[in-house]
């Protein structure tokens, strides 16, 4: 790789590699920040589109009770640092970190979103027909339509997540195919709304970023570097290396840092971050054809189902 040449010789230009650095995370309320940021979702929501306030707390609910689905599942399955990010008006999103993940939790965890939203949706419809409350009928679609939509199987919606951790998680060119045709959909299905095309744009910027990184993990693999390991187990050599890398790849994001210069810089805790980026988790392909096809079925009955359900009961 052109981009590369001379960080061969930079282990003998310097002698030797310091320690890497260490990021030590700051500890802080994690209930408190996701109160603060339910406030800034709902404030945000309530000027920018005018809803009245039972919308925006049913809004609220729905994604509430979607993330504890994959934090609850996460923790059962022994992730770290497991967090629930709330993205003013676009969402949110929980994360946690584990080296080794069988395919079969990822696609429990990633189904445990949407799976009970839907449910719930359909029950609360069930019991409204009788009833006819428009609060509940408010309520009912709410679970349904942000459910639904998360099924759909486009990245990086559930659906578009779950078809990618049954067939492709780990091959770059047909992620790299599959997001290209997301962008396309997601474009399409958001063309209504101008602030919701953000959602394709953050996506193209990513699978730029993905490029880019999978160039450096092919350059490890030549050079015999495992980038399948955690921050906390990678050596100090191959974190000077990764580091190096990303100097050459994204130099207008660290001006001012030189490939080969082993010192820390204030950047270090954005270049950690990155190099985290770079390495990947080692899937462990746990799924035989008949369960990867159960699970499409399911997947598939548990999308189709309320539309079914509503055509049933007219």
């Amino acid at each position: 790789m052109e981009d590369y040449n001379g960080t061969h010789n930079f282990e003998h230009s310097v002698g030797g590699f310091p320690p890497k650095p260490v990021l030590t995370e700051k500890k802080s309320n994690a209930l408190t920040r996701s109160l603060i940021s339910l406030f800034v979702y709902a404030l945000l929501f309530y000027f920018v589109f005018e809803q009245n306030i039972a919308y925006i707390a049913a809004i609220l609910v729905v994604i509430i009770i979607h993330e504890s689905g994959h934090f609850l599942f996460m923790k059962m399955f022994n992730y770290s640092n497991v967090k629930i990010f709330i993205v003013p008006l676009l969402g949110a999103f929980t994360s946690g970190k584990k080296q080794e993940v069988s395919q079969w939790q990822l696609c429990v965890i990633i189904l445990a979103g949407p799976v009970p939203g839907i449910v719930i949706g359909s029950i609360i419809y069930f019991l409204n027909r009788d009833i006819q409350n428009d609060t509940l009928k408010m309520l009912g679609n709410s679970f349904l339509f942000i459910n639904l939509l998360n099924c759909l199987p486009f990245y990086p919606l559930d659906g578009g997540r779950l078809i990618e951790a049954l067939f492709f998680r780990q091959n770059h060119i047909i992620r790299l195919v599959f997001g290209i045709i997301s962008i396309i959909c997601l474009c399409l299905l958001f063309f209504y709304s101008p602030f919701m095309l953000i959602v394709p744009i953050l996506i193209a910027l990513e699978l730029y970023n993905e490029s880019k990184h999978q160039k450096i993990r092919e350059y490890l693999k030549q050079e015999k570097i495992n980038y399948h390991v955690d921050y906390n187990n990678l050596p100090d050599k191959d974190y000077w290396l990764i580091r190096d890398c990303l100097l050459f790849s994204f130099p207008k994001k660290y001006i001012g840092l030189t490939p080969g210069n082993y010192q820390y810089s204030p950047a270090e805790p954005l270049l950690i971050q990155h190099i985290n980026s770079v390495l990947q988790i080692k899937l462990n392909y746990d799924l035989s054809v008949i369960k990867q096809v159960f699970i499409l079925i399911f997947y598939l009955a548990v999308f189709l189902s309320p539309f079914i359900f509503f055509t049933l009961s007219l």
